[in-house]
């Protein structure tokens, strides 16, 4: 018997998903699933902890700014995080009459999550990603998309650093 036929009939097929997605969900609360960054979660503990490196430049302030949405600003922070931003800019788009129509920006940042109590080094790494704009508007238009493509950047490696040092919590959170 089809799972579906198991089912009581209901009045919308969105009804049944739901039944059929609250089901598949339940082995995952059985297992103790919690996010990282809810309340109790294995991160929990960043929450407003984390002392960032003040930026340097308006590049490094928009990857700042990014990583405070996600952490919080610290009010007793514990741990302390430095980074290093670098963002390279290339063109790939070329027609053969040599007239750029794509620009790509590759951002890496580096990072050290240290213990501001004891000094020691909780995590360390870096982190990349790239994202690209078209370059076949006006000039303005063109500023407009390589500034938006820079905001995009440096939200993915905020994310992804995140990501890092929630994969890492395990390890070192008290």
């Amino acid at each position: 018997m089809w799972l579906s036929d198991a089912l009581p009939p209901m009045g919308c097929a969105a009804s049944r998903r739901n039944v059929i997605l609250g089901l598949a969900t339940t082995p995952l609360l059985a297992c103790g699933f919690t996010p990282s960054l809810a309340p109790g979660g294995s991160a929990d503990a960043l929450r407003n902890q984390v002392l960032l490196d003040e930026p340097r430049d308006p590049e490094e302030f928009v990857l700042f700014s990014a990583l405070e949405d996600r952490l919080g600003q610290p009010v007793n922070p514990v741990y302390a995080l430095s980074y290093l931003l670098n963002v390279r800019e290339t063109n790939a788009g070329i027609t053969p009459d040599n007239v750029i129509t794509r620009g790509v920006l590759t951002g890496r940042a580096e990072f050290l999550l240290t213990d501001r109590a004891t000094g020691l080094t909780l995590t360390a790494g870096e982190v990349t990603t790239f994202t690209s704009y078209g370059t076949t508007g006006t000039t303005a238009e063109t500023t407009f998309a390589r500034d938006d493509a820079f905001r995009r950047l440096t939200q993915i490696l905020a994310d992804e650093l995140i990501a890092r040092l929630l994969a890492s919590s395990p390890d070192w959170l008290a």
